[in-house]
């Protein structure tokens, strides 16, 4: 069974249709750029980034939601230690108000107002703390709440600046497509088939033009023996270049 080279060796197919497999050829390339650019957007990049601060700040938020909620917790039981003994000592100085106990009670009513007082005087002291505490981690969260709304807002636009460039490049990717599939019809469909195996081989690119002795595809220059080949081979023939095996394509410019 003959080798892709060696059939490529033994067909024939217009000069006309080679040339315009050039066209076939830029086309491709054009397509594959597009992907490219599709891939590598900078939206793309922009909505990324912005979806990775937007997770960073949501947990920067579920955070600091749970200090405040623990100061929170901290604050109400400050709050009722300070509560009970408030209640303590309004009993105790209602009893003693009242006149209603001995000389003895009296003055164990006393002692404790004077001990629940100096108690409540820290407890208070500590219930400030805390609530300066908790006035800060509440400052915090709104702070980071405000900022995660910023970022997802930013987001949501990032997210339609990108959809925007997308179906920018879809458009010219269907329109280059189009441009691709008229002029691939006009082209001999065996010469087309060995390109499209050439183009899968070849990361892409199947078939180079031969401009100033040199092929196009390799960017390599052809030596004297190749050139000879060449220029002895019909107009028709179906050319491989030496070096890199794709479809080489006669043109105006190839200095024959």
């Amino acid at each position: 069974m003959p080798t892709t080279r060696e059939t490529a060796l033994t067909t024939t197919a217009p000069a006309r249709d080679q040339l315009r497999l050039l066209d076939v050829q830029a086309l491709d390339t054009r397509l594959a750029q597009l992907a490219h650019r599709r891939a590598t957007l900078p939206e793309r990049a922009a909505v990324t980034e912005r979806q990775e601060r937007y997770a960073s700040l949501r947990d920067e938020v579920v955070r600091a939601r749970t200090v405040a909620t623990d100061v929170g917790r901290e604050v109400a039981k400050a709050e009722q230690e300070v509560e009970l003994v408030r209640s303590r000592a309004t009993r105790n100085q209602q009893r003693l108000d009242s006149g209603a106990v001995s000389a003895k009670d009296a003055t164990a009513l006393v002692a404790e107002l004077e001990s629940l007082a100096r108690r409540q005087a820290v407890l208070e002291d500590v219930e400030l703390e805390v609530m300066e505490r908790q006035e800060q981690a509440q400052a915090a969260l709104a702070g980071l709440e405000t900022l995660l709304a910023d970022v997802e807002s930013e987001m949501a636009e990032a997210v339609t600046a990108r959809d925007a460039a997308i179906a920018s490049v879809d458009a010219d990717v269907e329109s280059v497509t189009a441009d691709r599939e008229r002029t691939a019809g006009t082209v001999d469909a065996a010469l087309l088939e060995i390109y499209e195996q050439a183009r899968r081989d070849f990361r892409g690119l199947g078939a180079a033009p031969l401009r100033a002795r040199r092929c196009e595809g390799c960017r390599m220059e052809l030596n004297n023996v190749e050139i000879g080949r060449i220029r002895a081979a019909p107009e028709d023939a179906v050319l491989r270049c030496e070096e890199c095996d794709r479809i080489l394509v006669r043109t105006p410019e190839s200095g024959l």
